[in-house]
């Protein structure tokens, strides 16, 4: 992708100081402790807050309607519409702010396939959020930086208040993004997850147009060669699921599907840790504790500088941000072949969906575009407790376009390589939040262990009363009463009122795409009454 004018014009005008570009590790850490940006932990990772947004602001996003991009752009609240003018605007008065301060510079690569990665120079205006892009994507090597040409940047400078009044955004935090300028803005929130989903939904735009299905996914490669995804919002188990010491982890969220296999958007991890287990995390767990990781609003001892993971006294979305390498079993190419199995992972806080069941095509379909889970606590403002969330292709804040063209994308790759399709409910049992408990992740490892390695492909299956999908009668490692939620429930009338009630928003929901799907499509999800 070439770059356009006002892109070279805009990295023009912003001055970069070369004694703060494409700094290593260990000078931004001294560069954030001398700022007093950050503390450092006894393990070494330096500990920030992200002030007042710990997630993301996904009502202060927009996308600029501009001639190249706005007859492809999937309009509404995922997407809303920023004027060229108020771009303009918001970019020449952040460029103008900018000009006394001395910004920190990366260059890197967001995709591990050289034939589709994008390059992509990212401004920070602290220490530690360039280290946090510098550890998010792919550091390119020094003969690729002598030759670095960026098409994309992004603009991080979160004491920047965008006007509200002038510039027609909702509040005075922004993100902006110019496909056309091939921009992104990112002013009045220093949460660093903008950065790096603002990029995500960058190649979400991108890929599809040259016949790579972008996903919301993590990925591993298991020691037979057989490569997975896993499908799922924030807190469903993308990344604890994806790193699992007997397989190779391509990437633990964003994955593209080739003509040629998966690769990894990314060159490092996203990791939420609160309440993380060293003994069931074990290599998120020391990694978390590693010189090098940027730790996001993690309670510390200020005397010890112990961490505490179990606090979620600032936010529940306390967050891990570290290189790839960090896991001992990361691929070190970031890429695998064509996925033999995929799992779509869902936190269901309603606590009535099998904890693991295979889908037909159709089904597979429908649950994909449905991407139902449970909005979990922190994730976004204002979400204090876990909320019922249909959230198309697993990944609606992030998808420009309309979400069928990346569903008929996944069915068409399904089909050609024949990968089977599970559904995983990684959320509650024996009751709703708040009467159930989560599952163990003992038993969803056992689960998804066995629907990889093929001990679940001889299985019987049982269409769930509700739901439609396959229950495995037995699983090994995992208890029978387990598999079937209804079991786990001492009150059977308020489990069938609360699957039905859950159906009943699958349908209302799934209401959208019903003209744009078969019949047997249409008729794969929930049954109510």
């Amino acid at each position: 992708m070439q770059e356009t004018a006002s892109a070279s014009d805009t990295n023009a005008r912003i001055s970069i100081d070369e004694s703060r570009h494409n700094l290593t590790t260990a000078i931004l850490y001294e560069e954030a402790v001398r700022n007093n940006e950050g503390i450092l932990a006894a393990g070494g990772s330096l500990v920030v807050s992200t002030g007042q947004y710990t997630g993301r602001s996904p009502k202060d996003k927009f996308v600029v309607e501009e001639p190249t991009s706005k007859d492809k752009i999937w309009w509404g609240p995922v997407n809303q519409p920023m004027s060229e003018e108020n771009f303009d605007k918001i970019r020449d008065r952040m460029i103008a702010y900018v000009q006394d301060k001395h910004l920190y510079v990366q260059d890197l690569f967001v995709g591990a396939d050289p034939k589709y990665r994008l390059s992509v120079r990212i401004y920070t205006e602290t220490a530690w959020a360039n280290l946090f892009a510098r550890n998010l994507f792919i550091r390119p090597t020094q003969d690729e930086l002598a030759a670095f040409k960026p098409d994309f940047s992004v603009v991080n400078i979160p004491s920047f208040k965008a006007d509200p009044k002038s510039e027609g955004t909702r509040t005075e935090t922004v993100i902006a993004l110019n496909l056309g300028q091939q921009m992104v803005l990112i002013g009045g929130t220093e949460y660093a997850g903008e950065i790096k989903k603002s990029m995500f939904t960058v190649m979400n735009y991108v890929l599809p147009m040259r016949g790579v299905m972008p996903m919301h996914c993590s990925a591993n490669i298991g020691p037979d060669g057989r490569s997975a995804l896993f499908f799922g919002l924030s807190g469903t188990g993308k990344t604890t699921l994806s790193a699992d010491p007997r397989r190779t982890l391509i990437g633990d969220d964003e994955t593209g599907w080739s003509d040629h296999g998966v690769f990894n958007f990314e060159g490092g991890c996203y990791a939420k840790v609160i309440k993380l287990s060293q003994k069931a995390e074990p290599d998120i767990w020391r990694a978390s504790h590693s010189f090098g990781t940027i730790l996001e609003n993690v309670v510390i001892d200020p005397v010890t500088r112990k961490l505490n993971l179990d606090s979620a006294e600032r936010t529940e979305n306390t967050r891990s941000a570290y290189p790839m390498e960090f896991i001992s079993n990361a691929s070190l190419t970031g890429t695998g072949g064509h996925p033999s199995n995929v799992l779509m992972l869902t936190a269901d806080a309603f606590g009535v969906m099998p904890p693991i069941a295979k889908l037909s095509a159709q089904q597979a379909m429908y649950y994909f575009l449905s991407g139902y889970t449970a909005k979990l606590a922190g994730t976004e403002r204002g979400v204090t407790e876990p909320e019922p969330d249909f959230s198309a292709c697993f990944g609606s804040p992030f998808l420009p376009m309309p979400p069928m063209i990346y569903a008929r994308m996944l069915g068409e790759k399904i089909w050609e390589h024949g990968s089977d399709v599970w559904l995983v409910n990684t959320g509650w049992t024996g009751g709703p939040y708040g009467v159930g408990k989560r599952m163990s992740i003992a038993y969803t490892r056992a689960m998804v262990t066995a629907a990889l390695d093929g001990s679940l492909s001889g299985v019987e299956t049982r269409p769930d009363p509700t739901f439609g999908i396959g229950v495995p009668v037995s699983c090994p490692g995992v208890p029978s009463e387990v598999l079937w939620p209804r079991n786990t429930w001492a009150d059977k009338d308020a489990y069938d009122k609360a699957a039905q009630n859950l159906a009943t928003r699958f349908q209302a929901n799934f209401a959208k795409f019903e003209d744009q799907v078969t019949v047997e499509v249409r008729n794969a999800g929930p049954k109510v009454g």
